[in-house]
């Protein structure tokens, strides 16, 4: 078996969500290691993800303490203390277990260099940012205006592209970025999709008995956050039930973030405490359950120009499991999904209903789609297709 990177040495660096939960972090360090390299991670400890130290399928594990914050004024805290362990690990790393080829960062937030630097500037180890948010447009989604914080935003990105001596981005809007905002030449970044690895997939049989007794069942997969637009699919749940009067479907909302309380009370005040669930973070079980039961998956991601940027995980998750997918029109979505998915008029919560209820009144076209979606993931978009474009990039970075 082929290993192009056998005796190099690789340590992961990302802040905003543990390993192996990360799917596309963790199919890296996986893909990585496959060829030959010596990977670690430095990652967040979570509720779920305790344990400080361990080896996983032959990738070592750092796990550190983390708040997220909640309020704008929290972010510096929560970056010093994530920035001290993160520089801590890897110095620990580098004590223990040698000088490493590559950090490899992946953002949000772009600050990640700064915990690397010394590392980088002393010896011959080679930074590699992975783009995986656009944080200036992600505060602009937040905030809605270009003030201090964006300009701060840009700041940060533009070093952490500087320092780079090679970008991963997702897709074509991110190399864009990354050659105009970053200043990068297009030999010195790479697009690796986030496509799901099939094999790790528990694609199988429907399990009806996740509808709890309702006819059908729509599933969501992701972030409780502001950009998500979570809140404008209850407002579709709202109007599906207390307008067209209908009381047979499941809403299974899968995940959590910084907004996830603020979405429960609405869904209380709405009344749809009935029609829709918020169980969290769940296991790998039970979210293959799901979706390998949901009669349709949504995406209600806000219209905005981060999201319609980004290439987002849970469309190709939906599309992995063969479910037909509604989700309002932006262009990496649509780019994505292609005949898989309905696209709702911007912002249209009525529409973004009426398209989901016409999938659940015409099985045998959403059937149709979801096959498409399977089939396009198998034949394009899987990881099988990406993880030679890793391969390529890491070749580059070391001159291989």
């Amino acid at each position: 078996m082929d290993k192009p990177l056998s005796g190099k040495k690789i340590c992961i660096v990302v802040e905003n969500l543990p390993v192996p939960f990360d799917r596309r972090v963790w199919q890296e360090a996986i893909s990585l290691h496959e060829a030959g390299a010596e990977v670690s991670v430095i990652c967040p400890k979570t509720k779920n993800y305790p344990e400080s130290q361990l080896l996983l399928e032959g990738i070592r594990v750092f796990r550190h303490p983390l708040k997220e914050a909640e309020r704008v004024w929290e972010y510096p805290f929560e970056y010093f203390f994530a920035l001290f362990h993160e520089f801590r690990l890897l110095l620990k790393i580098f004590l223990k277990h040698g000088r490493q080829d590559v950090i490899h960062v992946c953002n949000p937030p772009d600050l990640l260099f700064i915990s690397a630097l010394p590392f980088f500037t002393l010896t011959r180890c080679k930074l590699l940012f992975d783009h995986h948010d656009i944080n200036p447009e992600l505060w602009l989604a937040k905030y809605g205006k270009k003030n201090w914080g964006y300009h701060l935003m840009v700041f940060f990105e533009r070093l952490t592209f500087f320092f780079a001596s090679h970008c991963i981005a997702t897709n074509e809007s991110y190399k864009e970025i990354a050659m105009t905002r970053g200043k990068k030449k297009s030999e010195d970044v790479t697009i690796v999709r986030s496509g799901p690895d099939l094999s790790r997939l528990a694609v199988g049989p429907a399990k009806p008995e996740v509808k709890n007794g309702f006819k059908f069942l729509v599933g969501y997969v992701g972030v409780m956050g502001q950009q998500e637009g979570v809140d404008l699919l209850l407002r579709s749940v709202e109007y599906i039930v207390k307008k067209q009067g209908r009381t047979d479907i499941r809403f299974c909302l899968m995940g959590s973030g910084p907004a996830i309380e603020r979405l429960k009370r609405l869904n209380r005040s709405l009344q749809l405490e009935k029609y829709v669930d918020f169980p969290g973070r769940v296991s790998n079980e039970y979210l293959a359950d799901i979706l390998n039961t949901a009669d349709v998956c949504v995406n209600p991601d806000l219209p905005s120009e981060m999201n319609d940027k980004s290439t987002m995980n849970k469309i190709m998750e939906y599309m992995a499991f063969g479910r037909p997918i509604v989700q309002y029109d932006l262009k990496e979505g649509r780019f994505s999904a292609q005949e898989s998915s309905l696209y709702a008029k911007n912002g249209d919560t009525v529409d973004f209903a009426d398209k989901l209820l016409w999938l659940l009144d015409n099985p045998e076209d959403a059937k149709k789609m979801g096959e498409f979606g399977r089939n396009r993931v198998r034949s394009t978009l899987s990881w099988d297709y990406e993880k030679p474009k890793l391969i390529s990039a890491y070749k580059k970075i070391l001159g291989l």
